[in-house]
């Protein structure tokens, strides 16, 4: 199927707000599973694109239902119209959260106590109540094989000529640091976990508190490293292992996390360079960056 027009999303608009006639329907500059437009300035219209993205979507819209209220202060979009747009695709018209990607805002400390009641939140969802919803149970990625591929992708960049450049020697060294060693000895507890906390799908106000947590398509249970590893891309390792400690998670997710991180930054910088991934090579950059700072001894 093509992609979705803009009269096409205009026809959507009209039928789930008929009370609104005439909104202004622009497009997201987005990609993924998902059409995105801003519909006027208090809505967001999201088109899935395949029966998989659809089922995916039905599932965040009841998600989000769920964890509402439950996560402190942090906004989670609400669904004021949903259905179908064609055979089998669904479609959300959700609620706007103001605020700026955390890509262009930083994050205060009241905004790291924010992140941690969202991860607290979270931890405590009973984990058969999430599986009922049709939420995934993810096994944890083992660390050791993270690892052989991130030592991998750095030694794809160096071949590559991108050594200096892509990966300072003091980032493979530390492959083998402290920070990434092996920390616990039993898989950890799975809890309910976004999942996919890249500084996109955080919006922050100017006073850099959280204001509201976007895209839960790709909510597990799952390993609760993963969203540290995804706080560690966004708004820094330090700042990630803070808070992973005020949410209550152990020392050991907090490592577990930032090494995820450090790895993954290494294995999609090289899959950017030499693969597949089309993620901007910038973003990676900086992501890496805030993966790989330095944290207290």
């Amino acid at each position: 199927m093509s992609h979705p027009s803009a009269a096409l999303a205009r026809s959507v608009v009209a039928a789930a707000l008929p009370q609104e006639p005439g909104p202004d329907v622009r497009p997201v500059d987005e990609g993924g599973e998902h059409s995105t437009w801003w519909v006027g300035e208090r809505h967001v219209l999201r088109l899935a694109l395949d029966a998989g993205g659809s089922v995916r979507q039905r599932r965040e819209v009841a998600l989000r239902d769920a964890v509402r209220g439950r996560v402190g202060e942090v906004g989670v979009p609400a669904s004021v119209a949903s259905g179908v747009w064609a055979p089998g695709l669904t479609y959300t018209l959700d609620t706007r959260i103001p605020g700026a990607s955390a890509e262009v805002r930083g994050v205060s400390g009241a905004g790291e106590r924010d992140l941690a009641a969202l991860l607290s939140g979270l931890a405590s969802f009973p984990g058969a109540e999430a599986e009922a919803l049709g939420v995934p149970v993810e096994r944890p990625r083992a660390l050791d094989d993270v690892r052989k591929q991130a030592m991998d992708a750095a030694r794809q960049l160096a071949d590559g000529g991108e050594a200096e450049r892509e990966l300072p020697g003091r980032l493979a060294g530390q492959l083998t640091g402290r920070a990434t060693e092996p920390v616990a000895a039993t898989a950890p507890a799975l809890v309910l976990t976004h999942c996919d906390l890249k500084g996109e799908h955080l919006l922050v106000t100017s006073a850099g508190r959280v204001a509201g947590v976007l895209d839960w398509t790709d909510a597990a249970v799952a390993d609760p490293a993963e969203d540290v590893a995804g706080l560690a891309l966004s708004v820094g390792a330090p700042a990630a292992v803070r808070v992973a400690a005020l949410a209550g998670h152990s020392p050991a997710t907090a490592a577990r996390g930032v090494a995820l991180a450090r790895c993954d930054t290494l294995i999609r910088l090289a899959d950017r360079l030499y693969g597949t991934d089309d993620s901007p090579l910038p973003l990676l950059r900086v992501q890496r960056e805030r993966a790989w700072a330095a944290l207290p001894a």
